[in-house]
């Protein structure tokens, strides 16, 4: 099992499960996304994002020593998902730390995520923070996904050098997949966004 970045020609696949999982699809992009994948199969396993913000004011940003084009920008985790098949199985925790190496290449030393599934989070070191404490844009982003799809979201951060992986789902990852024989890796039409039964797309992803 790996973790890479998602391709452009799997935005069709990332939307439905995105979609059935009732996660959040706002300004969608399939290059902010991650796929965690099965190496034995190449069965898609999980995904995540990280979304980049961009804010007017330096003061509530937390990295003020990142690189200048940074610093008008904050960083925030979203949209992990784990297909039902692969949960408990570290598929997500692995998304987690992908995501979050990605934003400290970028120069971010905090991340923030708002969700419900703080319980989550918190082993690998998020902490919850005040409402006030948050940049501009993820206040308003705060407001829509509680009126949206997530009611009981909360906002947390995380110093990207404090994350920490529980043993357990390290070695959890690396017996991935247990239990999971005669899996497929053959793609359908559908994983292109092709309807079989119209020949159309099912998206518009604006091509």
């Amino acid at each position: 099992m790996y973790v890479r970045d998602a391709k452009n020609r799997e935005e069709v696949w990332l939307l439905d499960h995105i979609e059935s999982m009732g996660l959040d699809d706002t300004a969608f992009r399939s290059r902010d996304y991650v796929v965690a994948v099965d190496e034995e199969s190449g069965e898609k396993a999980g995904f995540g994002r990280i979304r980049l913000h961009k804010t007017d004011d330096e003061s509530t940003a937390a990295d003020a020593d990142r690189p200048d084009e940074r610093r008008d920008e904050v960083c925030e985790l979203t949209s992990i998902g784990v297909l039902e098949g692969w949960r408990g199985q570290g598929v997500g925790a692995h998304v987690v730390e992908r995501l979050l190496e990605y934003a400290s290449d970028q120069g971010f030393e905090t991340v923030y995520t708002l969700t419900g599934e703080g319980a989550y989070l918190a082993q690998f070191g998020f902490q919850r923070i005040e409402e006030s404490t948050l940049p501009d844009p993820l206040e308003k982003r705060l407001g829509e996904k509680r009126n949206g799809v997530d009611p009981d979201a909360k906002p947390l951060a995380i110093d990207v050098a404090e994350f920490r992986m529980p043993d357990r789902l390290r070695e959890a990852f690396k017996r991935a997949p247990d239990g999971r024989e005669d899996v497929s890796s053959d793609e359908t039409a559908e994983d292109f966004g092709i309807d079989p039964d119209s020949a159309t797309y099912k998206y518009d992803t604006g091509r």
